[in-house]
This record gives C-alpha cells, sequence and structure tokens, in this order.
C-alpha cells in the first residue's frame, strides 16, 4: 500500500484533520504531499504552498471547503489521479461531475474512517 497521496488544505494544526490524516497516513506506510496555506511540517511531511506537479499522485484528498476547490480544479486534474476524497465539509457536486468527465473517481469519505477501517 505505498500509492502517494497528496492532502490538499494540509496543517500542522495538530486538531485538524487534514494533520491527523497526514499521521495516519504515514503510520500506514503511505506516501504523502502535503498543500497548505503556511509552511511547515506534519512528522516527515513538509507543506508546499505552492501547488507542485507531482509524479504518481494516486490519490488527492481535500480538506478544503467547496468555495475554495474552483482554484485548484485544473491542477488536481493535471495531476491525474486515480481518486478524489472529499472529506466532510468539502462536498462538491460540480467538482464530481468535472472529474467524472476526465476519468477520476470521486468520493466522498472520511479519510480518516478509510484507513481505520482498512478500506483506504
Amino acid at each position: 500500500m505505498n500509492k502517494t497521496t497528496l492532502v490538499m488544505g494540509a496543517s500542522t494544526n495538530p486538531s485538524r484533520y487534514s494533520n491527523m490524516a497526514i499521521k495516519k497516513l504515514r503510520n500506514a506506510q503511505v506516501d504523502v504531499k502535503a498543500f497548505g496555506l503556511k509552511k511547515g511540517k506534519v512528522i516527515d511531511v513538509s507543506i508546499d504552498t505552492e501547488p507542485i506537479d507531482y509524479d504518481s499522485i494516486d490519490t488527492v484528498t481535500l480538506y478544503l471547503g467547496a468555495k475554495n476547490q474552483p482554484e485548484y480544479y485544473n491542477y488536481i486534474i493535471g495531476l491525474q489521479p486515480r481518486r478524489v476524497i472529499f472529506n466532510p465539509g468539502t462536498e462538491n457536486p460540480d467538482f464530481y461531475k468535472i472529474l467524472k468527465a476526465n476519468d477520476i473517481e470521486s468520493e466522498v469519505a472520511c479519510t480518516l474512517v478509510l484507513l481505520g477501517t482498512n478500506q483506504y
């Protein structure tokens, strides 16, 4: 299970779900890239503040509300992930349609729950 995941909306604040997700993903031996508003580090994962064209992103897990997602549509599609996970509070039917048109799965789920139940 070494498929690279990009956490969008990453935070160094330990009480944020994106922070918890990075820790759980790393504990599950998943390679993680992170994008957020502020530079920082969570365990061994550096948070980038500029979109980077990563190679081989399998999953993008969103911690950005729907109103903050449109500016990243093209970026996420350009990464050509297998799937995009919409965590609670990030649901966005408009983006689901765009992803489907680009042959990218969208999954409305909680990354933490998926990891905790071995469904990631």
